[in-house]
């Protein structure tokens, strides 16, 4: 997949199928979206294209509520990837770029340089200088070329409009079960393990890897269900999110994954955690002891969990 952030870039296969916007998150709507650029691309013999900025427009509009990003870049570019996008062209979101009208922008751009031929654009989005430009007038030009133009119907999931904004909302709540369902597929945060208060195996007995996450958005504080992906394995793991108020509690938030039957010395190293399933909120505890039982007992339903999605995949796999 060719990703670049050059709109002059030679390497850029013209004409295109395209869609353009910010993606956060890349959720059942925005693959939605993908997965009609990626199939018409295919029937045409034309690339499957997408159009986004970087920072995020609000980033640069209205920096004091600029959305906190659910993906890094790199996980964006990964996802689109795996939806089979073929080419990503990166428009630097600036001053010059937010007061382009939206008349140019598909005059200069989306029908200009990338030559589209189909334009697939969410509903409601808006783009432009003042987010001026809607869907009516992208359709509006896509007929004068005798182009196609076709807006893509939201997705909603249990009674729920899916967007960015409410996988945010159902993260900080903990309901990363739903979360999931929303963005199909597990929310997934990534870091490196850094040294802790080294206080999980010497006085609780269990090993844990504390993650600082390059992630924006970490659900709120809790124990979870997860699994942890790290030197190519992907293991199961149970992770608590919080502020260790037994310890004294801190003021930063914590994310600590205890791996099962894995005792590896991780420091260092890239690691990223996939939230499954909330198994309580934080509390704390009258001692270290109890906090210790705690933990087995969290452990034990954890591996629970991992029993019975087995024995329903197994079951799926005998019903196909």
């Amino acid at each position: 997949m060719l990703v670049t952030r050059d709109l002059q870039d030679p390497l850029i296969s013209v004409p295109a199928v395209l869609t353009f916007g910010v993606f956060d998150g890349l959720h059942l709507g925005h693959q939605l979206i993908m997965n009609s650029v990626v199939e018409r691309s295919r029937s045409l013999g034309l690339a499957a294209t997408v159009v986004t900025f970087d920072p995020h427009p609000r980033a640069v509009l209205h920096p004091d509520t600029a959305p906190a990003l659910l993906q890094t870049f790199e996980q964006k570019m990964e996802s689109m990837r795996d939806l089979g996008i073929d080419q990503v062209v990166i428009l630097p979101f600036n001053n010059a770029l937010s007061q382009m009208s939206a008349e140019s922008f598909l005059t200069d751009i989306i029908f200009g340089r990338l030559d589209a031929r189909e334009v697939y654009l969410g509903r409601g989005f808006a783009f432009g200088h003042s987010r001026a430009g809607r869907f009516e007038l992208l359709k509006q030009f896509a007929d004068n070329l005798n182009r196609v133009a076709t807006e893509v119907p939201e997705v909603s999931v249990r009674g729920h409009r899916v967007s960015s904004t409410m996988v945010r909302r159902l993260l900080a709540a903990g309901r990363v079960n739903l979360a999931r369902r929303m963005l199909g597929r597990a929310y997934e945060i990534e870091g490196r393990v850094i040294e802790g208060h080294k206080l999980g195996k010497a006085k609780l007995g269990y090993a844990t890897a504390n993650l600082k996450a390059t992630n924006c958005v970490i659900p709120g504080p809790g124990v979870y269900v997860t699994l942890t992906r790290w030197r190519e394995r992907l293991d199961r793991s149970v992770t608590n999110v919080g502020h260790r108020p037994t310890f004294g509690g801190d003021p930063d938030l914590s994310v600590e994954t205890h791996i099962f039957d894995v005792d590896a010395e991780l420091y260092g190293e890239k690691i990223s955690v996939q939230f499954l399933h909330r198994l309580r909120g934080e509390k704390k505890f009258e001692s270290i002891e109890a906090l210790s039982r705690q933990i087995e007992n969290d452990s034990g339903q954890a591996a629970n969990y991992f029993k019975k999605a087995a024995r329903r995949s197994a079951l799926r796999n005998q019903t196909e």
